[in-house]
Protein backbone atom coordinates (compact mmCIF):
# COMPACT_ATOMS: atom_id res chain seq x y z
CA UNK A 1 0.00 0.00 0.00
CA UNK A 2 1.00 3.56 -0.72
CA UNK A 3 1.69 6.17 2.27
CA UNK A 4 -0.82 8.46 1.52
CA UNK A 5 -3.92 5.08 2.25
CA UNK A 6 -1.90 3.95 5.04
CA UNK A 7 -2.03 7.48 6.65
CA UNK A 8 -5.47 7.59 5.95
CA UNK A 9 -5.46 4.13 7.58
CA UNK A 10 -3.64 5.63 10.81
CA UNK A 11 -6.54 7.94 11.44
CA UNK A 12 -8.91 5.70 11.27
CA UNK A 13 -7.23 3.64 13.76
CA UNK A 14 -7.16 6.87 15.90
CA UNK A 15 -11.01 6.79 15.43
CA UNK A 16 -11.08 2.92 16.98
CA UNK A 17 -8.47 4.30 19.68
CA UNK A 18 -10.94 6.53 20.57
CA UNK A 19 -13.94 4.11 20.99
CA UNK A 20 -10.95 1.99 22.82
CA UNK A 21 -10.70 4.81 25.28
CA UNK A 22 -14.28 5.36 26.06
CA UNK A 23 -15.10 1.78 26.72
CA UNK A 24 -11.82 1.81 28.74
CA UNK A 25 -12.45 5.03 30.71
CA UNK A 26 -8.44 5.40 29.80
CA UNK A 27 -7.18 8.39 27.70
CA UNK A 28 -7.19 8.51 24.34
CA UNK A 29 -3.52 8.16 24.11
CA UNK A 30 -3.31 4.95 25.73
CA UNK A 31 -6.19 3.91 23.05
CA UNK A 32 -3.70 4.98 20.31
CA UNK A 33 -0.78 3.17 21.57
CA UNK A 34 -2.78 -0.05 22.22
CA UNK A 35 -4.07 0.40 18.51
CA UNK A 36 -0.70 0.94 17.22
CA UNK A 37 0.84 -1.46 18.60
CA UNK A 38 -1.86 -4.22 17.10
CA UNK A 39 -1.49 -2.97 13.63
CA UNK A 40 2.42 -2.32 14.07
CA UNK A 41 5.51 -4.40 12.99
CA UNK A 42 5.37 -7.10 15.12
CA UNK A 43 1.11 -8.23 15.26
CA UNK A 44 -0.75 -7.90 11.99
CA UNK A 45 2.04 -5.56 10.28
CA UNK A 46 -0.13 -3.27 8.68
CA UNK A 47 2.45 -0.18 9.62
CA UNK A 48 6.01 -1.44 9.31
CA UNK A 49 9.70 -0.35 9.19
CA UNK A 50 9.46 1.08 6.31
CA UNK A 51 6.18 3.06 6.58
CA UNK A 52 7.30 4.41 10.26
CA UNK A 53 10.62 5.30 8.89
CA UNK A 54 9.14 7.36 5.57
CA UNK A 55 6.17 9.24 7.63
CA UNK A 56 9.50 10.67 10.26
CA UNK A 57 8.08 14.24 9.41
CA UNK A 58 4.62 13.20 11.34
CA UNK A 59 7.05 12.87 14.86
CA UNK A 60 8.77 15.98 14.08
CA UNK A 61 5.44 17.86 13.86
CA UNK A 62 4.02 16.62 16.96
CA UNK A 63 7.18 17.51 19.17
CA UNK A 64 7.49 20.95 17.76
CA UNK A 65 3.28 21.15 18.89
CA UNK A 66 4.38 19.33 22.22
CA UNK A 67 7.26 21.61 22.89
CA UNK A 68 6.00 24.72 21.95
CA UNK A 69 2.71 23.70 24.32
CA UNK A 70 4.56 23.73 27.16
CA UNK A 71 6.80 26.45 26.68
CA UNK A 72 3.76 28.66 26.40
CA UNK A 73 2.65 27.63 29.71
CA UNK A 74 5.87 28.61 31.28
CA UNK A 75 4.84 32.25 31.97
CA UNK A 76 6.57 34.11 35.08
CA UNK A 77 3.21 35.15 36.79
CA UNK A 78 2.75 31.28 37.43
CA UNK A 79 6.41 30.68 38.77
CA UNK A 80 5.54 34.14 40.69
CA UNK A 81 2.51 32.32 42.17
CA UNK A 82 3.79 29.01 42.33
CA UNK A 83 5.69 29.28 45.56
CA UNK A 84 8.22 27.30 47.51
CA UNK A 85 6.58 24.06 47.75
CA UNK A 86 5.63 23.50 44.34
CA UNK A 87 9.48 24.70 43.53
CA UNK A 88 10.96 21.71 45.96
CA UNK A 89 8.12 19.06 44.40
CA UNK A 90 9.20 19.17 40.54
CA UNK A 91 12.70 19.66 41.24
CA UNK A 92 12.92 16.41 43.77
CA UNK A 93 10.30 14.04 41.89
CA UNK A 94 11.90 14.68 39.03
CA UNK A 95 15.62 14.44 39.78
CA UNK A 96 15.03 11.42 42.19
CA UNK A 97 13.28 9.36 39.42
CA UNK A 98 16.70 10.26 37.13
CA UNK A 99 18.52 9.15 40.01
CA UNK A 100 16.50 5.79 40.97
CA UNK A 101 15.80 4.70 37.26
CA UNK A 102 19.69 5.28 36.41
CA UNK A 103 20.97 3.75 39.16
CA UNK A 104 18.66 0.68 39.02
CA UNK A 105 19.66 -0.13 35.28
CA UNK A 106 23.63 0.54 35.87
CA UNK A 107 23.41 -2.00 38.42
CA UNK A 108 21.51 -4.30 36.01
CA UNK A 109 23.81 -3.41 33.04
CA UNK A 110 27.13 -1.80 34.41
CA UNK A 111 28.45 -1.88 30.85
CA UNK A 112 25.62 0.15 30.03
CA UNK A 113 25.81 3.86 31.99
CA UNK A 114 25.19 5.38 28.43
CA UNK A 115 21.58 3.13 28.48
CA UNK A 116 20.88 3.72 32.30
CA UNK A 117 21.19 7.99 31.75
CA UNK A 118 18.91 7.91 28.92
CA UNK A 119 16.31 5.37 30.68
CA UNK A 120 16.59 7.55 33.61
CA UNK A 121 16.16 10.59 32.15
CA UNK A 122 13.08 9.50 30.07
CA UNK A 123 11.71 8.34 33.17
CA UNK A 124 11.59 11.62 34.76
CA UNK A 125 8.89 13.20 32.83
CA UNK A 126 5.34 13.36 33.96
CA UNK A 127 2.41 13.43 31.52
CA UNK A 128 0.33 15.94 32.25
CA UNK A 129 -2.65 14.82 29.85
CA UNK A 130 -4.04 11.95 31.50
CA UNK A 131 -3.92 13.59 34.95
CA UNK A 132 -5.41 16.52 34.06
CA UNK A 133 -8.38 14.19 32.47
CA UNK A 134 -9.26 12.68 35.60
CA UNK A 135 -8.93 16.12 37.62
CA UNK A 136 -11.41 17.33 34.80
CA UNK A 137 -13.55 14.75 35.18
CA UNK A 138 -14.20 14.44 38.73
CA UNK A 139 -14.70 18.40 38.68
CA UNK A 140 -11.44 18.29 41.37
CA UNK A 141 -10.93 21.99 43.44
CA UNK A 142 -8.24 22.13 46.23
CA UNK A 143 -4.84 22.87 47.55
CA UNK A 144 -4.24 19.07 46.22
CA UNK A 145 -5.49 19.51 42.91
CA UNK A 146 -3.86 23.17 42.21
CA UNK A 147 -0.68 21.73 42.94
CA UNK A 148 -1.08 18.59 40.94
CA UNK A 149 -0.95 20.33 38.07
CA UNK A 150 1.47 23.29 38.51
CA UNK A 151 3.76 20.58 39.29
CA UNK A 152 2.62 18.18 35.92
CA UNK A 153 3.14 21.69 34.05
CA UNK A 154 6.41 22.25 34.40
CA UNK A 155 7.69 18.94 35.29
CA UNK A 156 8.52 18.59 31.26
CA UNK A 157 10.26 21.65 30.82
CA UNK A 158 12.87 19.91 33.70
CA UNK A 159 12.62 16.78 31.74
CA UNK A 160 13.98 17.88 28.56
CA UNK A 161 16.74 19.77 30.21
CA UNK A 162 18.14 16.46 32.31
CA UNK A 163 17.52 14.56 28.63
CA UNK A 164 19.59 17.02 26.77
CA UNK A 165 22.45 16.03 29.32
CA UNK A 166 21.86 12.63 29.16
CA UNK A 167 22.17 12.26 25.51
CA UNK A 168 25.17 14.23 25.15
CA UNK A 169 26.71 12.11 27.66
CA UNK A 170 25.97 9.10 26.27
CA UNK A 171 26.42 10.26 22.68
CA UNK A 172 29.84 10.84 23.96
CA UNK A 173 30.50 7.65 25.58
CA UNK A 174 29.22 5.89 22.27
CA UNK A 175 31.59 7.53 20.06
CA UNK A 176 34.50 6.44 21.98
CA UNK A 177 35.09 10.17 22.79
CA UNK A 178 37.91 10.61 25.36
CA UNK A 179 36.38 13.89 27.34
CA UNK A 180 37.38 15.20 30.57
CA UNK A 181 34.97 15.57 33.33
CA UNK A 182 35.19 19.32 32.91
CA UNK A 183 34.44 18.81 29.14
CA UNK A 184 31.93 16.31 30.01
CA UNK A 185 29.56 18.71 32.06
CA UNK A 186 30.66 22.01 29.56
CA UNK A 187 29.27 19.86 26.49
CA UNK A 188 25.59 19.80 27.61
CA UNK A 189 25.96 23.44 28.89
CA UNK A 190 26.36 24.10 25.31
CA UNK A 191 23.99 22.12 24.34
CA UNK A 192 21.23 23.33 26.56
CA UNK A 193 21.56 26.74 26.48
CA UNK A 194 22.71 26.82 22.63
CA UNK A 195 19.14 25.60 22.12
CA UNK A 196 17.41 28.04 24.08
CA UNK A 197 19.30 30.94 22.65
CA UNK A 198 18.54 29.74 18.95
CA UNK A 199 14.46 29.67 20.23
CA UNK A 200 14.64 32.97 22.03
CA UNK A 201 16.49 34.57 18.62
CA UNK A 202 13.71 33.05 16.55
CA UNK A 203 11.12 34.40 19.14
CA UNK A 204 12.63 37.30 18.87
CA UNK A 205 12.97 37.94 15.05
CA UNK A 206 9.54 36.88 14.96
CA UNK A 207 8.06 39.65 16.85
CA UNK A 208 10.12 41.97 14.92
CA UNK A 209 8.71 41.36 11.46
CA UNK A 210 5.16 40.05 12.24
CA UNK A 211 4.19 41.19 15.49
CA UNK A 212 1.46 42.58 14.37
CA UNK A 213 0.03 39.91 12.05
CA UNK A 214 -3.31 39.44 13.71
CA UNK A 215 -5.01 37.26 10.69
CA UNK A 216 -4.69 33.40 11.43
CA UNK A 217 -4.19 32.29 7.99
CA UNK A 218 -1.31 34.62 7.51
CA UNK A 219 -0.50 33.79 11.71
CA UNK A 220 -0.11 29.97 10.78
CA UNK A 221 2.42 30.34 7.39
CA UNK A 222 4.79 32.65 10.05
CA UNK A 223 4.48 29.67 12.66
CA UNK A 224 5.26 27.22 10.69
CA UNK A 225 8.39 28.79 9.27
CA UNK A 226 9.73 30.09 12.38
CA UNK A 227 9.02 26.34 14.00
CA UNK A 228 10.67 24.32 10.84
CA UNK A 229 13.62 26.84 10.92
CA UNK A 230 14.23 26.05 14.49
CA UNK A 231 14.54 22.45 13.93
CA UNK A 232 16.01 22.78 10.95
CA UNK A 233 19.21 25.06 13.11
CA UNK A 234 18.68 22.92 16.18
CA UNK A 235 19.31 19.60 13.66
CA UNK A 236 22.22 21.02 12.34
CA UNK A 237 23.63 22.21 15.63
CA UNK A 238 23.01 19.02 17.20
CA UNK A 239 20.51 20.71 19.71
CA UNK A 240 17.61 19.78 21.25
CA UNK A 241 14.66 20.72 19.29
CA UNK A 242 12.59 20.24 22.15
CA UNK A 243 14.17 22.44 24.69
CA UNK A 244 14.29 25.26 21.38
CA UNK A 245 11.01 25.07 20.60
CA UNK A 246 9.87 24.98 24.28
CA UNK A 247 12.32 28.55 24.42
CA UNK A 248 10.92 30.06 21.60
CA UNK A 249 7.31 29.18 23.33
CA UNK A 250 8.00 30.63 27.09
CA UNK A 251 9.60 33.94 24.94
CA UNK A 252 6.54 34.64 23.03
CA UNK A 253 4.27 34.04 26.34
CA UNK A 254 6.41 36.34 28.49
CA UNK A 255 6.64 39.26 26.09
CA UNK A 256 3.49 39.09 23.63
CA UNK A 257 0.78 37.16 25.10
CA UNK A 258 -1.60 37.81 22.55
CA UNK A 259 0.52 37.01 19.85
CA UNK A 260 1.26 33.53 22.28
CA UNK A 261 -2.59 32.80 22.74
CA UNK A 262 -3.08 33.06 18.93
CA UNK A 263 -0.30 30.81 18.13
CA UNK A 264 -1.65 28.39 20.99
CA UNK A 265 -4.70 28.29 19.75
CA UNK A 266 -3.39 27.43 15.74
CA UNK A 267 -1.07 24.63 17.52
CA UNK A 268 -4.11 23.34 19.36
CA UNK A 269 -6.32 22.82 16.28
CA UNK A 270 -3.86 20.86 14.47
CA UNK A 271 -1.92 18.80 17.04
CA UNK A 272 -4.93 16.47 18.36
CA UNK A 273 -4.09 15.31 14.23
CA UNK A 274 -0.25 14.61 14.65
CA UNK A 275 -0.69 13.77 18.20
CA UNK A 276 -3.54 10.79 17.13
CA UNK A 277 -0.75 9.73 14.05
CA UNK A 278 2.03 9.92 16.88
CA UNK A 279 1.42 7.82 19.46
CA UNK A 280 -0.21 5.47 16.62
CA UNK A 281 2.98 4.91 15.01
CA UNK A 282 4.87 5.31 17.93
CA UNK A 283 2.77 2.14 19.38
CA UNK A 284 3.30 0.26 15.75
CA UNK A 285 7.29 0.68 16.72
CA UNK A 286 6.99 -1.82 19.65
CA UNK A 287 8.64 -5.38 19.12
CA UNK A 288 6.33 -8.00 21.04
CA UNK A 289 9.25 -10.48 20.46
CA UNK A 290 11.15 -8.45 22.51
CA UNK A 291 9.11 -8.48 25.70
CA UNK A 292 10.54 -11.39 27.00
CA UNK A 293 14.33 -9.92 27.38
CA UNK A 294 12.92 -6.28 27.87
CA UNK A 295 10.05 -7.45 30.56
CA UNK A 296 12.29 -7.58 33.86
CA UNK A 297 13.85 -4.58 33.23
CA UNK A 298 10.55 -2.82 32.34
CA UNK A 299 9.24 -4.13 35.32
CA UNK A 300 12.45 -3.06 37.90
CA UNK A 301 12.08 0.51 35.37
CA UNK A 302 8.23 0.84 36.18
CA UNK A 303 8.68 0.05 39.31
CA UNK A 304 11.99 2.82 40.30
CA UNK A 305 10.52 5.33 38.41
CA UNK A 306 7.12 5.17 40.80
CA UNK A 307 9.40 5.04 43.87
CA UNK A 308 11.33 7.94 42.63
CA UNK A 309 8.38 9.97 42.01
CA UNK A 310 6.70 8.92 45.15
CA UNK A 311 9.45 9.41 46.94
CA UNK A 312 10.77 12.90 45.17
CA UNK A 313 6.69 14.28 45.74
CA UNK A 314 6.38 13.70 49.69
CA UNK A 315 10.34 14.77 50.11
CA UNK A 316 9.57 18.05 48.08
CA UNK A 317 6.50 18.76 49.68
CA UNK A 318 7.69 17.99 52.92
CA UNK A 319 10.78 20.17 52.33
CA UNK A 320 8.62 23.10 50.92
CA UNK A 321 6.19 22.96 53.77
CA UNK A 322 3.06 22.10 51.80
CA UNK A 323 -0.19 21.58 53.34
CA UNK A 324 -0.72 17.79 54.93
CA UNK A 325 -3.34 16.63 52.35
CA UNK A 326 -0.27 17.68 49.60
CA UNK A 327 2.10 15.95 51.85
CA UNK A 328 0.13 13.01 51.67
CA UNK A 329 -1.22 12.24 48.09
CA UNK A 330 0.51 14.60 45.70
CA UNK A 331 2.76 11.86 44.41
CA UNK A 332 -0.23 9.75 43.55
CA UNK A 333 -0.77 12.44 40.75
CA UNK A 334 2.70 11.67 39.19
CA UNK A 335 2.77 8.79 37.20
CA UNK A 336 1.21 8.77 33.89
CA UNK A 337 4.22 9.18 31.45
CA UNK A 338 2.92 8.74 28.16
CA UNK A 339 3.11 12.43 26.22
CA UNK A 340 6.35 14.02 26.24
CA UNK A 341 8.07 10.62 27.55
CA UNK A 342 7.08 8.56 24.38
CA UNK A 343 7.96 11.52 22.44
CA UNK A 344 12.38 11.62 24.04
CA UNK A 345 12.07 7.53 23.50
CA UNK A 346 10.85 8.70 19.51
CA UNK A 347 14.04 10.97 20.06
CA UNK A 348 16.11 8.69 21.33
CA UNK A 349 15.74 6.32 18.67
CA UNK A 350 16.14 8.81 16.16
CA UNK A 351 19.60 9.55 17.60
CA UNK A 352 21.13 6.54 18.19
CA UNK A 353 18.99 3.82 16.25
CA UNK A 354 20.39 5.20 12.76
CA UNK A 355 23.95 4.19 13.15
CA UNK A 356 25.59 6.55 13.43
CA UNK A 357 27.12 5.20 17.14
CA UNK A 358 27.49 1.89 16.00
CA UNK A 359 25.13 -1.43 16.64
CA UNK A 360 25.18 -0.29 20.77
CA UNK A 361 23.36 2.60 19.61
CA UNK A 362 20.95 0.84 17.64
CA UNK A 363 20.58 -1.83 20.78
CA UNK A 364 20.02 1.45 22.86
CA UNK A 365 17.02 2.83 20.54
CA UNK A 366 15.52 -0.41 20.63
CA UNK A 367 15.79 -1.00 24.91
CA UNK A 368 14.27 2.06 25.15
CA UNK A 369 11.71 2.87 22.84
CA UNK A 370 10.22 -1.15 23.99
CA UNK A 371 10.61 -0.07 28.08
CA UNK A 372 8.64 2.88 27.08
CA UNK A 373 5.61 1.71 25.01
CA UNK A 374 5.47 -1.31 27.59
CA UNK A 375 5.48 0.58 30.70
CA UNK A 376 3.27 3.11 29.18
CA UNK A 377 0.32 1.07 29.15
CA UNK A 378 0.85 0.20 32.70
CA UNK A 379 1.45 3.43 34.00
CA UNK A 380 -1.84 4.44 31.69
CA UNK A 381 -3.93 2.59 33.41
CA UNK A 382 -2.74 2.64 37.27
CA UNK A 383 -1.82 6.61 37.20
CA UNK A 384 -5.65 7.63 36.55
CA UNK A 385 -6.77 5.17 39.21
CA UNK A 386 -4.21 6.43 41.87
CA UNK A 387 -4.49 10.06 40.89
CA UNK A 388 -8.72 9.61 41.71
CA UNK A 389 -7.98 7.54 44.92
CA UNK A 390 -5.47 10.63 45.78
CA UNK A 391 -8.60 13.82 45.24
CA UNK A 392 -11.08 11.55 46.45
CA UNK A 393 -9.55 11.17 49.79
CA UNK A 394 -8.05 14.83 50.03
CA UNK A 395 -12.26 15.87 49.88
CA UNK A 396 -11.57 17.43 46.73
CA UNK A 397 -14.09 15.66 44.46
CA UNK A 398 -17.23 17.51 43.21
CA UNK A 399 -18.99 15.50 40.78
CA UNK A 400 -21.27 14.18 43.10
CA UNK A 401 -20.62 10.84 42.48
CA UNK A 402 -20.26 7.94 44.84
Amino acid sequence: MNTLLLLGIVLGVAVLGEGLARITRLPRVTGYVILGVFFGQSLIGVFDTTFITHTAIVNELALAAMAFAIGSELKAELFKKLGRSIAFIVVCEAFLAFIFVTLGMYLMNPDKLYQALVLGAVASATAPAATVAVLSQYKARGPLTSTILAVVGIDDAISLVIFAFATTIAKTILSGTQLSLGELALKPLIEVFGAVAVGIAVGWLFKLFFGKVRHPDELLIRLGASLFIILGITTQLGFSELLAIMAYGAYMANTDPMMSNRSLNIVNTLAPLFFAMFFILAGARLNVSLLPAVGLMGLVYTLLRMGGKFAGGTLGALLGKAPVVVKKYVAMGLIPQVGVAVALAILVDRTFGTGTYGEAGVNLATVVINILLFTTIITEVVGPVLTRFAITQAGERHDNET
